[in-house]
């Protein structure tokens, strides 16, 4: 097969799409070296991102139209006589169906449609166009949990039988245990405090890094708490709330960490925490279960899908079972071990082998299908 993808997060984003698009990628080299896989992309690799070896670039040489992704690709599609294209983030050439491209495309989630005041009123639009557009015209979707399955049919009315669920992995550097010379580099590198809770994410307001925040006035003074990720506007109410109440010395900010350094700060966290409001997923917590660490996140979207029936689920607005849990984790070993070997157990479901066979039986229906 020649399997043709969307290039624009693989080669410019350092975050979830990117991470996921990269994923995919090292996923199909892997378990299916004979197929060829081709990334399209107006814009050149960062230097500073590790792309799969063995993936062919294909730019549009000389060509400066502004909406290549979105319509001039088709040229180069048909010209390469591709067996499927795969749009990774929720998006497809306009006019792929008419250009007898067989299709799939990842959709990852709905947010703006079920969290509209996160988004403005044009962002909302150009997604609602581009999204269900690409529903309507894929020969096949996949869905990155159920929930995002449901959204897909509920907001758009696509058929069930239309859509594979798929879920996500991680890297592979967080399935191995870290040196104690690793630990002790990043506990160097980043001054990282003797027992903290964890978050990762984009600090924004729908990750709810508030209710964490709050939570630690609940919890015994030497449990500091690290914050991974970027920084958005919603990071100064943040920091003003925590100068309001005097805990600026028991939260940590961490930007830019390398992949590679995660690990080793994921496994000597005492709990991860993650009451996103809503989530497509939730990687951070497949990378925790990979790290050893009992899991804490929030009801209402798809955290259950991701952390498990042993990992713990509050109220997104309420820090004081936050707390509660919290403390019923660090005060008892015995559940602290349980939650942690129920996470080993129910990570394995998320296998790189096991992805990729889902991924090609969806490759397999769309050509069978075309």
């Amino acid at each position: 097969m020649r399997i043709g993808f969307d290039g624009k997060r693989v080669v410019q984003n350092f975050t979830g799409l990117g991470n996921y698009s990269r994923f995919i990628l090292n996923l199909l080299i892997n378990h299916f070296p004979e197929n060829d896989y081709w990334v399209y992309s107006k814009k050149k690799a960062a230097a500073n991102l590790k792309i799969p070896a063995g993936v062919k670039f294909r730019h549009p040489a000389g060509y400066r139209f502004p909406l290549w992704r979105s319509y001039g690709i088709l040229t180069d599609l048909r010209k390469d006589k591709l067996s499927l294209y795969h749009g990774l983030s929720n998006e497809l050439p306009f006019g792929i169906r008419s250009a007898k491209i067989p299709s799939v495309v990842t959709v990852h989630d709905l947010i703006f449609l079920r969290f509209p005041e996160f988004y403005s009123a044009i962002d909302r639009f150009i997604y609602k166009y581009k999204f269900e557009y690409a529903c309507k015209k894929a020969t096949r979707i996949i869905a990155v949990s159920e929930q995002t399955k449901k959204d897909i049919v509920s907001y758009f009315h696509i058929p069930e039988d239309k859509i594979d669920v798929i879920y996500q992995g991680c890297n592979d550097a967080f399935k191995s245990s870290a040196t104690a010379e690793q630990k002790s580099k990043v506990n160097k590198k980043y001054n990282l405090p003797a027992n903290y809770l964890l978050q990762v994410g984009t600090i924004e307001e729908r990750k709810n890094l508030m209710l964490t925040v709050k939570a630690l006035l609940g919890v015994p003074s030497e449990i500091k708490l690290v914050v991974i990720g970027k920084q958005t506007e919603y990071a100064r109410e943040i920091k003003e709330y925590i100068l309001n109440h005097k805990l600026e010395n028991r939260v940590v900010f961490l930007k830019n960490v390398p992949v590679d350094d995660l690990p080793a700060i994921y496994q000597q966290a005492k709990i991860f925490v993650y009451p996103s409001e809503f989530e497509g997923f939730g990687i951070p917590i497949i990378e925790a279960l990979h790290s050893g660490v009992p899991v804490i996140g929030a009801i209402g979207s798809c955290l259950e899908e991701a952390g498990g029936p042993k990992s713990c689920y509050v109220h997104p607005k309420d820090d004081v079972r936050l707390s509660w849990t919290i403390n019923s984790i660090l005060s008892s070993n015995a559940k602290r071990d349980e939650m942690i070997k129920a996470g080993y157990a129910y990570v394995k479901k998320f296998s790189n082998a096991q992805l990729a066979n889902d991924l090609m039986e969806v490759y397999k229906k769309v050509l069978n299908n075309a």
